[in-house]
């Protein structure tokens, strides 16, 4: 994994999130040298769901209503289907997740978390992967989906669940060692 000292990154979260795609980017990331906070709705701790049951408590490191994009280089979406279904109907979440697309930071989503690309419109005419049930989703909002680990389009990462973890994880942090990404001529 590349070295992205120096680099903040925020991982957008609520319960029901699944358990590995929070946690492992949040190891991996702070691994790679990056600052990590793990952002939600209210302060306080998080609980995941860990395949077919509920999963351990993760701490929030700050709380969306104090969180600015401009303080972060990327953020990360963690799937599971219960954490974007509560997230996608939040209009402050699908502000701050556009924050960062039209700052040309890096955006990462896994699982169902494109599900909140799709309510932001951030996945209109651009390649993307999700957990496989939301396919169709993301073909009606305009995205051209494909069945790959990883694919990754002008800072855009995602990926389909979480034995893609490792892939996931290692293209975001290439992406975020790039910097920022001109979408002008994808807009």
């Amino acid at each position: 994994m590349q070295d992205i000292s120096g680099k903040r990154v925020a991982i957008l979260a609520t319960n029901g999130f699944e358990q590995a795609e929070l946690e492992v980017p949040l190891k991996k990331l702070r691994e790679a040298g990056a600052e990590v906070d793990v952002v939600s709705l209210a302060g306080g701790k998080i609980k995941g769901w860990d395949h077919k049951d509920l999963g351990r408590e993760v701490p929030v490191d700050k709380i969306l209503d104090e969180a600015r994009a401009d303080d972060y280089d990327a953020i990360v979406l963690p799937g599971g289907v219960i954490n974007p279904d509560l997230l996608r109907i939040e209009p402050k979440v699908l502000n701050f997740i556009k924050s960062f697309w039209s700052a040309n930071k890096v955006v990462g989503a896994i699982c169902h978390a494109p599900w909140l690309l799709v309510e932001t419109g951030i996945v209109k005419g651009r390649r993307v992967t999700s957990y496989k049930s939301i396919k169709t989703d993301v073909i009606n909002a305009g995205g051209v989906w494909e069945d790959s680990a990883v694919v990754t389009e002008q800072g855009l990462v995602t990926s389909r669940n979480p034995g893609d973890l490792d892939a996931f994880c290692d293209k975001l942090a290439e992406e975020i060692r790039e910097g920022r990404h001109d979408r002008r001529a994808a807009a």
